[in-house]
């Protein structure tokens, strides 16, 4: 079974299946890659789980072999959440709440775009490698679409400060 090799482009937004493993899609297409993309910190960041689900590794795995070769992630790339930053992001149910025996047990860490394109040389699979392009141009469709939609932003904001006032 070969999957078409689409990936997330400036034009296209809708991609499909770049790789199959084990019949488990890869990457999907760059609108879900976009839904995984939050700003923290005035920064675009994905957070461990989502990145390691794109991956197809469990997160403790996929930090343990971050740690192995953290001198390739400074601050700049990769940092860890607050609990201020973690509340707001399960408050908005970005991510799911801690219940029961399962769950984080440590605040998430955070790759920005940079990030991302390291961990293709710590993760080397053909899985990895491919992920890491989907996700790369997810984040670049996700610069190119707040250019071009800037001044609409703007307008929102200064009608959101107006209806605060």
């Amino acid at each position: 079974m070969k999957s078409e090799k689409k990936f997330c482009s400036l034009e296209h937004l809708d991609s499909s299946v770049v790789a199959v493993r084990k019949d488990r899609e890869v990457v999907t297409n760059c609108d879900q890659l976009m839904n995984r993309i939050f700003a923290i910190r005035g920064v675009q960041v994905m957070l461990d789980s989502d990145l390691a689900e794109l991956y197809q590794v469990p997160t403790m795995v996929f930090n343990q072999s971050v740690k192995r070769n953290v001198e390739r992630f400074p601050l700049e790339f990769r940092f860890q959440l607050t609990k201020d930053e973690f509340d707001s992001l399960t408050s908005q149910f970005v991510i799911s709440k801690n219940q029961g025996r399962g769950g984080r047990r440590h605040l998430p860490f955070v790759f920005t775009e940079q990030g991302v394109a390291m961990l293709s040389g710590v993760l080397r699979s053909k899985v990895a490698v491919q992920t890491s392009i989907g996700v790369m141009k997810a984040f670049v469709a996700m610069r190119r679409f707040y250019f071009d939609h800037a001044g609409l932003v703007q307008r929102v904001g200064a009608i959101e400060l107006k209806q605060l006032e």
